[in-house]
C-alpha cells in the first residue's frame, strides 16, 4: 500500500498569481477548508511545497 498526503486548503486563491491558482487546482482543491487524500510522490511534494502558504498537511499515512 502506497502512502498518502491529505491536504487542507486554508487560504483563498483570490488575488493569486495564474501559477499559483493552476498548483492549487492541480491538488484537487476547491474551496476553503476542502480536503484531498493525495499519494506521496516527489511530484505532490514539489506541488505542496509551491503553496504551503496556503495549505495544510493534516495527515501523512
Amino acid at each position: 500500500m502506497k502512502k498518502s498526503i491529505t491536504v487542507r486548503l486554508v487560504k483563498s486563491i483570490n488575488g493569486c498569481t495564474k501559477e499559483i491558482r493552476a498548483t492549487v487546482n492541480g491538488l484537487g482543491l476547491k474551496k476553503i477548508r476542502s480536503e484531498r487524500e493525495l499519494p506521496n510522490t516527489p511530484c505532490v511534494r514539489g506541488m505542496i511545497k509551491k503553496v504551503i502558504h496556503m495549505v495544510e498537511v493534516v495527515a501523512e499515512k
